[in-house]
């Protein structure tokens, strides 16, 4: 065996080229440490990439780069982790924002898999899970409503249906809105007197309901329409949504022909309004492709740093309604960058059509496709079309995602003045960021409940509002003084505990610049003492008093160092004050309303451990209500069907407890 006097002189095998920087490598290392403008910061972060790099694995998989607190700063994929790491430990040519990413990283973990396709998905999974801070970001992953006719019953259902698919039928979909799917459903009603009711109420019938009178069902509940029939406009109902509904209203029109021959007018007049419906629901899609049945349309736009996705849903040959994505994303990164990025979450909870029209193309395209395909069992194609009517409908889509993002950065910049003249009008030194906005609500001191809302540039931040259930024993019922203490201690204890680190990557901080209290001077003094005691600073506070008979406009405000003053009647600080009030009365009324009705509707048989749901029923079968069951002896309880014996006493003692 020939020994090498140099591991250098050793032939390098294909995969293992990264396991050692060449000399030019590391002359241009020398040169950026040597470098007075290279960040120390940076300096640090690429020795810990580099010293976790030596074990990256040398194939697909996953790695994830962790800040000194725990925080996942960025997840990210690669066909060869060790190569993909190796461009991070150079200390020159980064972008401001990967240079950040790098002076933050303390610390890396890898996950190997078996394809680059299972990279993708998993890169995917985790940056929902995560909310990555250097990741671009889908915002709003809400699940898309369908149109289910199911298949359970002799007389299906036509309904709106979201969330998973357990009920057996045949759903149509996705519509882009509830309010598409809204508008779908009531002219499918009218066009195919389908019923919509649930089947206890169909059950329950012994005459037809008002929808039989207004022609929105066929009445089969109490037998206006046979079977067969009924099943005859079950199966016209699934052939349009299909995709062939030029051949419904060919045969409907022949049939509205025939009764007009045969002088069956009432039957002709309402095939005529049939097919009026048919054409009410394919006429209001706005934009239908000819020679596309089924494609799901992404277009991106990119203005002053912001991005906007516009999706249009195409289904059996009609436009199913679109919905505008914000995500995200750093300024530096281009449209296909960031539509790449998106998409691959983006189906990650959402089925795809059969084809995928982008506005840009993007570097994943194979390897979505490949996900896509494996996991829906048929061939999905992604792709850029530059002409034809593929085209059109993806320039029509970047018309809308452009107008979209006109639009929210409208809305934005009119709420960045509306916090500026805020923040004049209380005195503050900088334009808040981060309002909260306190409230509490309770029936005569019963199920009390603190709320808190959020706004910031973007509007309402409603995944930061939340609700405190007012638990001390010590506050005297009715309390407003003492419920608002407890809240306040809750909220600012819990922020000292978890660090003031940004909520929403860097775009929107955890701390709040100002707090509004619903209420006048006393709630304003226990706020002010409650953020003094916990030795929080930095956060301004308002209180807001209700006018003279509770006028609206004539509200009084308490700010720390100035006397108690009004705002001008007609000041956008004042209306802007308002809204932020009213929807934090509106959120903390609408909990409060709920827990209450919880409370009215609670089974005194739900609060003992070990009786659960059957064993509930029987009791309830045996002696009619929860009431009977509390005064029942123990061996008539033990009598009970399903009931054993020490389920029997577990319910008696509780009751003799009580």
């Amino acid at each position: 065996m020939t020994a090498h006097a140099n591991p250098r002189d050793l032939p390098p095998e294909e995969d293992d080229v990264f396991d050692a920087p060449d000399a030019a490598e590391e002359a241009q290392a020398k040169l950026c440490e040597d470098a007075p403008e290279t960040p120390e910061s940076v300096k640090r972060g690429v020795d810990v990439i580099k010293k976790h790099w030596r074990h990256a694995p040398n194939g697909p998989g996953v790695y994830r780069m962790i800040a000194e607190n725990g925080e996942v700063l960025y997840v990210g994929k690669a066909k060869n982790v060790r190569k993909r790491v190796a461009s991070y430990t150079r200390l020159a040519g980064h972008v401001n924002r990967i240079a950040r990413m790098i002076s933050a990283t303390t610390t890396m973990v890898f996950i190997s898999v078996e394809t680059e396709t299972d990279a993708l998905l998993l890169e995917a999974n985790l940056i929902k899970q995560m909310k990555p801070r250097f990741n671009v970001l889908m915002r709003d992953d809400k699940s898309f409503p369908y149109i289910l006719i199911a298949r359970d019953h002799d007389a299906p259902q036509i309904l709106k249906h979201r969330g998973a698919r357990a009920r057996k039928g045949d759903y149509f979909g996705p519509f882009a809105s509830v309010w598409a799917v809204n508008r779908a459903l009531n002219a499918l009603e009218r066009a195919f007197l389908l019923r919509s009711c649930a089947q206890s109420f169909y059950d329950n019938r012994t005459r037809p309901c008002l929808l039989y009178q207004i022609k929105r069902c066929s009445g089969p509940c109490t037998g206006e329409i046979s079977t067969e029939d009924y099943a005859e406009l079950v199966r016209e109902a699934r052939d349009f949504l299909s995709g062939k509904s030029r051949n419904v209203r060919e045969q409907l029109a022949r049939e509205m022909t025939e009764a007009s021959e045969r002088l069956e007018f009432e039957r002709a007049a309402r095939l005529r309004d049939r097919i009026s419906a048919l054409s009410a629901v394919q006429g209001a899609q706005g934009i239908n492709p000819r020679g596309v049945e089924e494609a799901d349309v992404f277009a991106i736009a990119k203005d002053a740093g912001r991005f906007c996705v516009e999706a249009f849903f195409f289904r059996a040959y009609q436009n199913w309604g679109n919905r505008s994505y914000f995500p995200r994303a750093d300024a530096t990164l281009s449209e296909s960058e960031v539509l790449d990025a998106f998409l691959a979450q983006f189906y990650q909870e959402h089925p795809s059509a059969r084809c995928v029209f982008l506005s840009h193309p993007i570097e994943d395209a194979a390897l979505l496709e490949e996900a896509l395909t494996a996991r829906l069992g048929r061939r999905i194609e992604v792709i850029a079309p530059q002409r034809g009517e593929k085209r059109e409908l993806v320039d029509h889509a970047l018309q809308n995602a452009r107008q979209a993002l006109g639009r929210k950065l409208a809305e934005d910049a009119s709420q960045q003045r509306l916090l500026a003249a805020l923040g004049q009008a209380f005195g503050l030194a900088a334009t808040p960021r981060r309002i909260e906005v306190y409230d509490n609500s309770h029936t005569g001191g019963a199920q009390a409940i603190g709320a808190m809302i959020v706004a910031g540039p973007a509007g309402f931040m409603k995944a930061h509002y939340r609700t405190f259930n007012i638990r001390s024993a010590e506050i005297t019922p009715g309390d407003d003084f003492g419920m608002m203490r407890e809240v306040l201690t809750r909220r600012f204890a819990r922020l000292a505990k978890d660090g003031e680190k940004d909520q929403d990557g860097d775009a929107f901080p955890a701390k709040p610049d100002l707090v509004l209290i619903d209420g006048g001077r006393g709630q304003f003094d226990v706020a002010r003492e409650v953020l003094r005691e916990l030795g929080v600073e930095g956060v301004a506070i308002a209180s807001i008093a209700k006018g003279a008979d509770r006028n609206a406009g004539r509200e009084t405000f308490f700010v720390e160092g100035r006397e108690p003053f009004r705002l001008p009647p007609h000041d956008p600080a004042l209306y802007f004050v308002q809204r932020l009030r009213d929807e934090a009365h509106r959120f903390a009324i609408g909990t409060h309303r709920a827990r209450r009705k919880k409370e009215f509707t609670k089974n005194p048989l739900d609060e003992i451990a070990g009786v659960g749901p059957s064993r509930k029923r029987a009791l309830l079968l045996a002696f009619g209500s929860a009431k009977a069951v509390s005064k029942a002896a123990l061996s008539d309880l033990e009598k009970v069907p399903g009931v054993n014996k020490t389920t029997a006493r577990l319910v008696y003692e509780h009751f003799q407890r009580e």
